[in-house]
């Protein structure tokens, strides 16, 4: 993105956006933070075709959403959904997570070294978890892995709408089947649930589904690449492993990742740490330079598994703090506990800078993640 200079100083910058629309950032925490939760600030717009874009993503490059109606099905959506991620429900399912994630890794120390940590455990474990979940069958993996990444796709509106369209007609097939034959899991339980239709059930399953799996296959990858870059913190890890809980909320601040921005639309004119922003505009609320900024985190380009782990805006704030982020911490969480101690050796096997990082995508992350031991 180009940064022309007006304002030089300040919360938030003038900015073009990867396909060249005008467009707010705004970097430091504590307004990231305060409009995370500002109602002032929405996914949808009043005049679609006329918003400003971040990229060609049908997902998360413009607009969202029904403007008259936005806060209401946000809260709707909410109100469905967070029955199945609650404290209770979180923890009766660690135990599978954990059971998963030695099952993983038995097979990695079977395979013996050297391997793929990304092929091996960070893809197919919030794979596995989100089926199970959801009653999604693992066997359909490959198929609904390949529409995620085209709905994710930054750089081709076309393959974002075709992966959009086939993920959300497999949610109502799976819809379907749920209906006649019921089960314990989401999806059975949202199409028992009065009021909600065949069209609703399969879009909120299939979001779960994108976002259960796709975003924590990426934070195991990026997590396991920063422990094994930074030595004294996978040793400290294995020497204490009491550090767990909070190596999972350093692994989720500390990536410093250029994706540009939650993307917001302003609702109504509204003021900006002195700096008019008018409605409809695109305002982008940086999570990752606002969870690298010094006044909140002392040194915060350091990775140090004994920061206090408070504060990090990784999984958002406020009414759309992300629903999945408890799962999220127990899925890292299982993966840190069970591989270091494992394997107190593994290290990279490949120089650094010859890792690939995925391109033309919502998440990035790794293509691979080869290791020894």
């Amino acid at each position: 993105m180009d940064a022309p200079p007006y304002p030089a100083t300040g919360a938030i910058h003038r900015i073009r956006t990867a396909v060249g629309d005008e467009a707010w950032l705004v970097a430091e925490h504590a307004w990231v933070r305060r409009l995370l939760a500002d109602e002032r600030l929405g996914r949808s717009h009043p005049h679609r075709d006329r918003a400003a874009r971040t990229g060609d993503s049908a997902m998360f490059g413009g607009p969202l959403g029904n403007f008259d109606t936005e806060q209401a099905d946000n809260a709707r959506m909410r109100v469905l959904l967070q029955p199945h991620f609650t404290p209770k429900r979180m923890r009766a399912l660690r135990p599978r997570v954990d059971m998963l994630t030695a099952r993983l890794v038995d097979e990695l120390a079977q395979h013996g070294s050297p391997a793929d940590l990304h092929d091996a455990l960070a893809l197919p474990l919030p794979i596995l978890v989100i089926c199970e979940l959801l009653g999604v069958p693992y066997e359909d993996r490959t198929q609904f892995r390949a529409w995620t990444e085209a709905a994710a796709n930054t750089q081709d509106r076309a393959r974002s709408e075709q992966g959009l369209a086939d993920l959300f007609g497999y949610g109502k097939e799976l819809v379907a089947r749920k209906r006649a034959e019921p089960g314990d899991d989401v999806i059975s339980r949202l199409c028992a649930t009065d009021g909600v239709s065949d069209d609703e059930a399969a879009m909120l399953s299939m979001a779960l589904l994108f976002a259960g799996h796709e975003t924590t296959v990426v934070q195991l990858g990026m997590g396991a690449l920063l422990l094994l870059t930074n030595r004294d913190q996978w040793q400290a890890l294995v020497d204490d492993p009491a550090l767990v809980a909070g190596a999972v909320e350093e692994i989720l601040r500390a990536p410093n990742k250029d994706g540009g921005g939650i993307p917001r639309y302003a609702r109504t004119d509204l003021e900006i740490d002195g700096v008019l922003v008018r409605a409809g505009d695109l305002v982008l609320l940086d999570i990752s330079a606002a969870n690298h900024d010094d006044t909140v985190f002392a040194d915060p380009d350091r990775f140090d598994l004994t920061r206090p782990a408070a504060g990090h805006l990784t999984f958002g704030h406020g009414p759309r703090y992300c629903i999945g982020a408890p799962l999220a911490r127990i899925e890292l969480q299982a993966v840190l506990a069970q591989l270091v101690p494992r394997f107190p050796t593994m290290r990279l096997a490949v120089p650094e800078d010859t890792l690939a990082m995925r391109t033309g995508t919502l998440t990035g992350g790794l293509t691979a993640l080869p290791v020894a031991w």
